[in-house]
């Protein structure tokens, strides 16, 4: 039996309850009273301070503009393909969301750690299969889950895997030089055991349709969290924001150069400076006189910030102002 000799009685407890209600009774004595915490799962692994998403999403623009490219050569038509924002989740949580048969590559993209997945829907590969014999473009409906694909089936998948490859070598360039190889293939997801159930992962989800009329498709491609993460650094500061075309951008500067210099400002010459008191200027009348120490050169004042040394004079019917010398903020 438990001893229950040292518990409290419903009296004592309902005492205690008014003394902390009424503050009779003190509460927060204890030590580290003004410590906060933060829920915290241990078996899955914090992305809040890891992997910079956006700078994948800009990855992604550049392969799909490169992808599109690449397809149009190969399928012969002018294929639609979008990204959707890239996702943090766990594996198993991921493969709840697919079902076979599906084109799964296990890849190894060198330099990084690890190996990465790129999956094909296969109204991807049978809508690519239709265009590239000259067809309309048409999907396929539902396969049996243990359908294998032919070889022609396959040629395609390889093909389009070759463009996928390229474009992401070209896409990834401005941050590092990569290199993607395949390393196995199947077509149940539950196979490619890139990571553990519970491990997280970066998902990049690429939707895609080659005509108006056929179904769509998506391209997975997956990399596990632990192989992005040591790059976190890198994709933060290297990721460029435009096309890494330097003459674009000169012409850009070029065209802010002209917009800003239309911008009109507030000027003023001041001869000289006084310095008096509220008194004695409320006592000033008519015909009192100012004395000052009249500087070498005048200031010439842009927005309220000095900018020149000027002498003042007259060009012809005009009073004007000659440029001495320019004046650099924090050396009047």
């Amino acid at each position: 039996m438990s001893d229950r000799s040292n518990l409290l009685s419903p009296e004592e407890l309902l005492a205690l309850t008014e003394g902390v209600n009424d503050g009779s009774i003190e509460v927060d004595t204890g030590f580290n009273t003004d410590v906060r915490v933060h829920k915290h799962d241990l078996a899955s692994e914090d992305s809040s301070l890891g992997v910079n998403v956006s700078s994948i999403d800009m990855i992604n623009e550049r392969l799909i503009r490169m992808f599109r490219l690449g397809l149009l050569e190969v399928l012969r038509t002018t294929p639609r393909v979008n990204p959707s924002k890239v996702q943090i989740l766990k594996f198993g949580d991921y493969l709840k969301t697919i079902k076979p048969p599906l084109a799964v590559n296990t890849v190894r993209i060198s330099p990084l750690r690890g190996f990465s997945v790129v999956i094909i829907d296969p109204s991807v590969i049978f809508s690519s299969l239709d265009s590239f014999f000259g067809g309309f473009g048409k999907g396929v409906g539902d396969l049996p889950p243990g359908r294998l694909f032919t070889a022609t089936e396959t040629r395609i998948i390889n093909i389009i895997l070759e463009v996928f490859f390229k474009s992401m070598k070209d896409a990834w360039a401005p941050v590092m030089e990569i290199d993607c190889e395949r390393v196995a293939s199947e077509i149940n997801p539950q196979f490619a055991q890139i990571a553990d159930e519970n491990d997280l992962v970066v998902l990049s989800r690429f939707e895609s349709d080659a005509t108006a009329n056929s179904a769509r498709g998506f391209i997975d491609l997956v990399y596990p969290y632990s192989t992005l993460k040591p790059l976190r650094d890198l994709l933060k500061n290297r990721v460029q924001t435009g096309d890494g075309n330097e003459s674009t951008d000169r012409i850009w500067r070029e065209d802010m150069a002209v917009a800003v210099g239309d911008a009109h400002l507030d000027v003023r010459v001041v001869m000289g400076q006084v310095k008096t008191t509220l008194q004695h200027l409320q006592n000033m009348k008519e015909g009192d006189l100012i004395y000052f120490k009249k500087p070498e050169l005048a200031q010439f004042i842009a927005h309220g910030v000095p900018s020149f040394g000027v002498n003042v004079g007259t060009r012809g019917s005009q009073v004007a102002v000659r440029i001495e010398k320019q004046i650099i903020p924090g050396q009047l």
